[in-house]
C-alpha cells in the first residue's frame, strides 16, 4: 500500500468526475442501478484514502443539473442512494472529522432530501479535517449565472462599483465561495472532457484522465493520478523553469 510518504506531493484540493457506474454495470451483464450502487461504495472508499493521503478538500461530481433528462427510474434511483449515503455515512464522517458540504442548487430536490443535507451540513460544519463537498444538481455554466446575476443586483444596489470588479471578488460569488481552486481534476471511464463541472474554478486546475470506470477507481488509481500530478509543473500563465 502506497503511503503518503512514498509521494512528493499531495494535491491539496481535487476534483473528480465520477464515471462509467453504467458501463460497469453493461459488461457485466447487471442493470445500471447496481452499476450507481457500486459507485457509491467507491466514493466511501476514495473519501477514505484522499483523507489518509492528506487531500485537504475532495470535491465529487454527484449529479448534474443535466442529468435530469437520464430515465425517471434511473434519477429516482440516484436520489434514493444520495439518501441512503448521507443517513450511513454522515456519523461516521464527522467522527472523522470530515466537514460535509453539498454545492448545487437545492430547489429543485424533494423536501427531504434538502432536509438530510441541511442537518449533515449542520454536524459536520466545525469539522476541521477533509473538506468533502458533493455537487448535487449542479452545472458550472449555471453557477457562472448566478453569480454575475448576483453580482449585478449589488451593481444596481450600488454595493459595488463595477470599476471593482475582479476575479478574486467574482469567486465570493460562486457557489463554491469559500473553497480553494482545484489543483488536480480527475475523470474517470476514459471520457476525456469535464462536463460543465467547476468552469470557473478549474481555469489553472490539472486534468488527469483514467480508463478505469469508476466503480473499480481504488487507492491505486488515486496515487497513479497523484504521480502524475506531481510530474506537472503548474506555470500559471507564466515561462517554466526549463525554458
Amino acid at each position: 500500500m502506497t503511503n503518503k510518504s512514498d509521494l512528493k506531493t499531495v494535491p491539496e484540493h481535487v476534483a473528480i468526475v465520477m464515471d462509467g457506474n453504467g458501463r460497469w454495470a453493461s459488461a457485466r451483464g447487471l442493470p445500471r442501478k447496481m452499476g450507481h450502487k457500486a459507485g457509491v461504495e467507491t466514493t466511501k472508499k476514495i473519501t477514505r484514502e484522499a483523507h489518509d493521503l492528506g487531500v485537504k478538500y475532495l470535491t465529487l461530481f454527484g449529479f448534474s443539473t443535466e442529468n435530469w433528462k437520464r430515465p425517471a427510474d434511473e434519477v429516482n434511483e440516484l436520489m434514493r442512494l444520495l439518501r441512503v449515503y448521507i443517513k450511513a455515512e454522515t456519523a461516521d464522517l464527522h467522527k472523522n472529522n470530515v466537514r460535509l458540504r453539498m454545492i448545487g442548487f437545492k430547489d429543485e430536490l424533494a423536501d427531504d432530501l434538502v432536509e438530510l443535507i441541511k442537518n449533515a451540513e449542520e454536524l459536520t460544519k466545525d469539522n476541521t479535517g477533509l473538506q468533502l463537498s458533493v455537487a448535487l444538481n449542479y452545472g458550472g455554466r449555471q453557477d457562472i449565472l448566478q453569480a454575475a446575476a448576483k453580482m449585478a443586483k449589488d451593481i444596481q444596489a450600488k454595493d459595488i462599483e463595477p470599476d471593482e470588479i475582479t476575479a478574486s471578488l467574482f469567486d465570493r460569488y460562486l457557489l463554491t465561495a469559500d473553497l480553494p481552486e482545484p489543483d488536480l481534476l480527475i475523470r474517470t471511464s476514459g471520457e476525456k472532457r469535464i462536463s460543465n463541472f467547476l468552469l470557473w474554478q478549474c481555469a489553472y486546475a490539472e486534468l488527469y484522465f483514467t480508463d478505469t470506470l469508476w466503480p473499480d477507481f481504488d487507492r491505486h488509481s488515486l496515487v497513479e493520478s497523484f504521480k502524475a500530478y506531481e510530474k506537472r509543473e503548474r506555470r500559471f500563465g507564466a515561462v517554466g523553469q526549463g525554458v
